[in-house]
């Protein structure tokens, strides 16, 4: 660790040379909602354009969460050792790299070569992921450090819509049955898209290049007893707190509900009430809407409700609106499965929080496992394209179903207790 003062950066910048790099890191948050909500937009875009099964299109998650998965750790251990900046730099370069890959992608027409490009970009925000949420703490007065989080948290669900609205207008023809000139068109709609995004993404990269932040997002600045501890330790220590290991699980069964249930309510629309994809979007759009909504009445609630009590009812509510969804269908279906994101909203963060509360030391390397959970993602929306395909689509919502359930288990479980929201994701 450098301990040598750089007097470059040793002194608090002011006025707009302060703001700028708050500007460029809550930012971050807004980038990542897109890439996340536009593959709602991509499974069904895929599906028609390669004739795809549900199982085959819910694999655009599974490639996207892989990336999760595996850089995450990777992430954790390039922020320990080259602080936030080098990290953030890395994430919005491999991020950039894979949205520019959708351009050849779509000229071979080869869906394998989408799944890459998406493994790319979800590595890069892996990266990034792991690093913003903590940065945002250190860029400013430490009395505010709980302001500038939440902030930057309001842009990822609006991020979110915008993914949305670029997918629906630009991506989606709402053409349902294709010619043999259609299908080069269709592939060929994600390609301008895709290669804004990245040319955006790079002048970002190089935004941060070129930006001074303060010194302690540039160098390791890890606490003592953290760089202490060898990997086999701080696993070896994780291990003895079974409260944690029981929110790695609730996490991987939050992430896939939320997943899967976001990316198959265009075709849950769709088929319960026989809408093209282009309107049936209008549906995720609506469901971002009020979990953005339900995020900003959740806060307010933890105020005076404990977190985990509050979790553990919002995931019962969940349980009733599923269960409805994969019953009843039709167009009251539908509005439950929208409802859902409503009671969504708090979750992961809830999770987050009450999960690495009382790790001291163990802090970072557990949130990178908690960020490895989001390989549920990947592996339940594919376990929901598979019994769509044996049975059903309204038969696949009792997959999340069961997730709310393990939720409900974790929350109701857990000891009440009012947490620091403000640490969470």
């Amino acid at each position: 660790m450098d301990s040598t003062p750089d007097t470059s950066e040793t002194k608090s910048p002011k006025g707009f040379a302060a703001i700028w790099p708050i500007i460029l890191i809550t930012a971050l948050f807004f980038f990542w909602g897109m890439a996340n909500n536009l593959n709602d937009i991509l499974i069904p875009q895929f599906k028609k354009t390669f004739t795809l099964t549900d199982f085959q299109s819910g694999l655009v998650q599974s490639a996207f969460y892989m990336g999760y998965f595996l850089l995450a750790l990777p992430a954790g251990f390039f922020m320990r050792k080259f602080g936030y900046k080098v990290v953030v730099i890395t994430g919005l370069c491999l991020f950039a790299l894979g949205a520019l890959l959708f351009y050849p992608a779509a000229e071979i027409r080869q869906y394998n070569w989408f799944l890459a490009a998406l493994f790319v970009i979800a590595s890069g925000l892996a990266f990034l992921e792991t690093s913003a949420n903590p940065l945002m703490t250190i860029l400013g007065d430490e009395k505010h450090a709980a302001f500038r989080l939440n902030l930057a948290q309001a842009f990822n669900p609006l991020g979110s819509l915008v993914g949305l609205w670029i997918g629906q207008t630009f991506i989606l023809s709402g053409i349902e049955k294709l010619d043999a000139a259609d299908f080069v068109r269709e592939a060929k709609a994600v390609q301008t898209p895709y290669l804004i995004i990245g040319a955006v993404i790079l002048l970002w990269a190089v935004l941060v290049i070129f930006t001074k932040f303060p010194r302690a997002a540039t160098v390791n600045t890890h606490d003592a007893d953290e760089a202490k501890l060898t990997t086999g330790q701080a696993l070896g220590g994780l291990l003895k707190h079974k409260h944690f290991l029981m929110g790695v699980v609730a996490q991987f069964f939050y992430v896939g509900a939320q997943v899967g249930v976001w990316s198959y309510t265009i075709r849950y629309a769709q088929s319960e009430i026989g809408i093209t994809d282009k309107a049936a979007a209008s549906y995720v759009i609506a469901a971002l809407i009020l979990f953005a909504i339900g995020r900003f009445i959740g806060t307010g609630l933890l105020r005076f409700v404990p977190a985990t009590k509050l979790l553990g009812v919002f995931a019962v509510i969940n349980i009733a609106l599923t269960g409805y969804a994969a019953t009843a269908g039709g167009q009251y279906g539908l509005y439950a499965m929208v409802g859902c994101s409503l009671f969504m909203s708090i979750m992961f963060p809830t999770i987050f929080a009450t999960s690495v509360r009382g790790l001291g030391p163990l802090t970072k390397t557990g949130a990178s496992f908690l960020v490895m959970s989001i390989i549920g993602g990947a592996a339940l929306t594919a376990v929901m394209g598979k019994v769509s395909d044996m049975s059903h689509i309204k038969t696949a919502i009792f997959v999340p179903l069961i997730c709310f359930v393990v939720i409900a288990l974790y929350g109701l479980g857990s000891k009440s207790a009012k947490v620091d929201m403000t640490k969470s994701h």
